[in-house]
Order: structure tokens, then C-alpha cells, then sequence
């Protein structure tokens, strides 16, 4: 191994490399194509087509190229290859710049990275990347699974994959750390390509099934991980507008607790109560509350008497705040506890925060024994399709940017069956939005008033199941 003196000289090794292999970087994708579809099938289920992406080490422009971006700009330091690109992909912008002090005035929706092995500095690299993000930015890093090295090696001598010859054999906790150090924030990690070549059928069960499960997805060629940039919150940007939709069917004697106990958050607080055909006086109740309470910001939506799930659509299409609330009119979750909520968005814990009602005792009845077991059963198979853990799915307590739920609602419909309740179709959605879950614990109580409408336990659970069925299939088997 030849020493090198300084960074520099290590820097200046691998642009010339990758200048003298520029020509040939076609001629080894082409001897890899079922690597390369597999990679760019993980890639464009994460990134939407159609964005604005920044793709750093872009090589000769096939990955960027294939993403079809509104906005694509590719940074790499080998002007060789960036001359290939620009010839070939005369829709996209390539710009040479040293990797570790990148400078483009843009923000982006998702920043790749790519052939990370050969990057000098990384920490540098990701610190000069934090200019092009906003809060809302996705960076998603590619690199390979240092239990691969012997192969990979390998592989470079045999001429089956371009030589790197210079290698970061970063371990996934190695890239957490990174983005730490960085303040970034690991949102979720793919492993993928256990079987590196096309051979029919075995390729697909390795793959697409073997390899995510638990163990083998320890082995796979390649991680991926997708981030976000964690910024600090001013004061200022804290005072936000809230939302709180509140979906109700025949809970008058709840109304005027849920007004009364409901705190002052951020700038301003709307409530949005949304009557779904209720037979006991519940519109009237609301109505009487508008002129009972005129300094508070009350109003009443008429729901369509479907379900749940429509009832609270409707209050999402009428609400005017920032942030989105969604607090059950039944208050088996204390609205005392919304500010935690209010506190966990604004000041960037997560970014779709669900409330969890299975870490403090229940009081009393307040989930009935069939409800705790199937929770806990649809939790764990939540936690595997999403790779996040979920410790309780059918709390009905979420929060999350209004913004955000405009990229929720159009994936609304597209998991294969109706969701009467709501909860599956907003988990589902910012899952797949890439939004950052965060499970916040709640204190759960028995009902003063009314009945619950959470009945029909089994059939309930059988739409559930099939839905969850649909998301594995979307998310996790994709």
C-alpha cells in the first residue's frame, strides 16, 4: 500500500483514478444490470419523481438520470467523468466542486450520495451539505456492507466492478454516528441485494423476501439510509397556529369539557368539532358553545356521517393552522397532555408524533383485554413494515405539519381496502412520506359519557390485517 503524505494527496490519487476509468464506467454498468435495477428500484421508491435532487459523487449521470428529478444537479471532483455526463444528460446540470466543500445556492427535497467508499472526509462532506437542506430535506446515503469487503475486492481485480481501490468500510452504527456528529437524523435504514446477479427465481427469493428478514438483512450487500437535518427551532418559529379537529358522534356531554380543558398553544388555537350525524344534541351542544365562548375560536363542521375517517377528513379540509391535532371527543386521552405534542413538533423531535397509550396503567375499562392484544400484535407487525418501532397504532391522538399532511392525503385510497377509522391510512402515509415517527406517551381513561364506537372487534381487525398486507407489499416488499 502506497503512504500517502497528506489528505491532499489521497484526494488528488482518487480524482485521477476516477478520471482514468471515466470511459469505462458504462461498460460496467452494463455487465451489473440486475445490481443497478435493484438499487435504483430502492431509490425511486424513496424519491419521488419529479423533485428537486442534488446527487453528490453523480459519476458519468446514469443514477441521477434515471431518478427524472424537475431539478437535477450532480457534484463530482472528476471532471472526466462529469464530461460524459454532460454529453449524455444534457437535461441535468453537473458541476465540479471538491466533495468535502460543496457550495450550491439551492435547497433541495433529496440530497443522494453515492460511492461513499472513496470520500476522504466524510463528516466535512455532510457538514458542507447542511446550506442545501431545509427542514423538510431528505439526504439518503448508499454504501456498502463492510462484511462484503473480501468479495467486493474481489470483484474490483476481476474487473466485474469498478475499482475503488481506496476503501471507507463504514458500518451502519459508524454512519449514525457520522450523521450525529453532523446533526442529522437517522429516520430509517434499507438494507438491500443479498444475490448480486440476475439467476431466475432464486434472484427474486433472495432478495425481495430472504433478504428482509431480521437476520439475513444484517448481510446484504448494500445499506441505505435515509436522514433528515436536525436545526435548532428559534422562539419565534415555535409560535405556530394550531389545529385541533375533534371528530364526534352523539358525545354532547363531552363538548364543553373538550373546550374548557384544552390549553392555549402557540399563536393562535382553532377547534374544529366535526359532527358525524349525531342523534343526541351534539350540533346543537357545539353551536350553543360558539356564542357561549366567543374568545375562543370554536366551529363546527358537518360530517358526512360515513365513518371516522371521512368525518375527519372533512376537519382536515376546513383547518387553517399550521399544525394538524386530531383529539377524540370521547377525552380517554387528557387534552391537559396536547402541549407535550405541541412542544415534540415544533421543536423537531418528529414530525408525525402519535400518542402511545401502553406505556402508563389504563384506568379502569378504558381498553377492553381483545383491543390491548391486537394492538400489540399489529404494533409488532407495524415496527417490521416500517422499520420504525411502533409501540401503540390505534391511539387516536397524531399531530403533524398541515404541509405534511398534503403529501398524506395523496396517498389516501391506495392501500387496498377502506380504513373506516383513520389511523392506518396517516401512519401508512407518513411512513412512506419519510416523515419522522415519534411515539409519545399518553395517559389513557375510561369514558364519561356515551359509547364507544369501536365495535365489531373481529371484522375491524380483519380490514386491519388487510391493509397491513397491502403496506408490506408497498413498503416493505416493494
Amino acid at each position: 500500500m502506497i503512504y500517502y503524505s497528506s489528505l491532499n494527496n489521497l484526494r488528488q490519487y482518487i480524482r485521477k483514478k476516477n478520471d482514468l476509468i471515466a470511459e469505462e464506467r458504462k461498460r460496467w454498468i452494463l455487465k451489473n444490470p440486475y445490481f443497478y435495477n435493484e438499487l435504483l428500484k430502492t431509490l425511486q421508491f424513496i424519491i419521488n419523481e419529479g423533485a428537486k435532487v442534488l446527487h453528490v459523487r453523480c459519476s458519468t449521470g446514469f443514477i441521477l438520470n434515471r431518478l427524472k428529478p424537475k431539478l437535477g444537479i450532480g457534484i463530482d471532483d472528476s471532471e472526466e467523468q462529469l464530461k460524459i455526463a454532460r454529453k449524455n444528460y444534457s437535461n441535468l446540470t453537473f458541476i465540479k466542486q471538491d466533495l468535502e466543500e460543496i457550495n450550491i445556492d439551492e435547497k433541495f427535497e433529496y440530497i443522494l450520495i453515492t460511492h461513499i467508499e472513496d470520500v476522504v472526509d466524510i463528516k466535512s462532506m455532510l457538514d458542507s451539505l447542511k446550506k442545501c437542506c431545509n427542514q423538510h430535506t431528505r439526504i439518503i446515503i448508499c454504501y456498502n456492507n463492510y462484511l462484503w469487503s473480501p468479495v467486493i475486492r474481489f470483484a474490483e481485480k476481476v474487473k466485474l466492478k469498478f475499482p475503488q481501490q481506496i476503501h471507507n468500510w463504514v458500518s451502519s452504527s459508524d454512519m449514525q454516528n457520522f450523521l450525529h456528529l453532523s446533526t442529522y437524523e437517522r429516520i430509517f435504514e434499507k438494507n438491500i441485494v443479498l444475490y448480486p446477479f440476475k439467476t431466475p427465481l432464486f434472484s427474486n427469493l433472495m432478495n425481495k423476501y430472504i433478504a428482509r428478514l431480521p437476520l439475513f438483512r444484517l448481510l446484504t450487500l448494500m445499506h441505505i439510509d435515509v436522514a433528515r437535518p436536525v436545526f435548532s427551532v428559534e422562539e419565534g418559529e415555535k409560535a405556530s397556529s394550531v389545529s385541533i379537529i375533534i371528530p364526534c358522534k352523539d358525545e354532547a356531554e363531552n363538548i364543553e369539557d373538550a373546550v374548557q380543558r384544552t390549553p392555549k398553544m402557540g399563536k393562535h388555537v382553532e377547534l374544529i368539532f366535526c359532527d358525524d350525524k349525531s342523534t343526541d344534541g351534539t350540533r346543537e351542544k357545539i353551536l350553543d358553545l360558539i356564542k357561549k365562548y366567543p374568545g375562543k375560536d370554536i366551529k363546527l363542521v358537518d360530517g358526512p356521517g360515513i365513518c371516522k375517517a371521512e368525518n375527519v377528513w372533512m376537519g382536515f379540509d376546513h383547518a387553517k393552522g399550521d399544525i394538524l391535532f386530531i383529539l377524540d371527543a370521547d377525552l380517554t386521552v387528557l387534552p391537559e397532555e396536547l402541549p407535550y405534542f405541541y412542544d415534540a413538533i415544533t421543536t423537531g423531535k418528529g414530525e408525525f408524533i402519535k400518542g402511545s397509550r401502553m406505556v402508563y396503567p389504563m384506568q379502569g375499562d378504558a381498553m377492553k383485554l381483545f383491543n390491548v392484544i391486537g394492538n400489540k400484535l399489529f404494533s409488532i407487525t407495524f415496527s417490521y413494515i416500517l422499520d420504525t418501532k411502533i409501540k401503540d397504532t390505534l391511539c387516536g391522538t397524531k399531530v403533524f405539519w398541515r404541509k405534511d399532511y398534503e403529501k398524506i392525503k395523496k396517498l389516501r385510497g391506495s392501500w387496498g381496502i377502506s380504513d373506516r377509522w383513520g389511523d392506518y391510512e396517516l401512519i401508512f402515509g407518513a411512513a412512506k412520506s419519510h416523515l419522522k415517527l415519534v411515539d409519545l406517551p399518553v395517559h389513557y381513561v375510561e369514558r364519561t359519557y356515551g359509547q364507544t364506537k369501536m365495535n365489531n372487534r373481529i371484522k375491524n381487525g380483519l380490514v386491519m390485517l388487510k391493509m397491513c398486507w397491502s403496506a408490506l407489499w408497498k413498503i416493505k416488499l416493494y
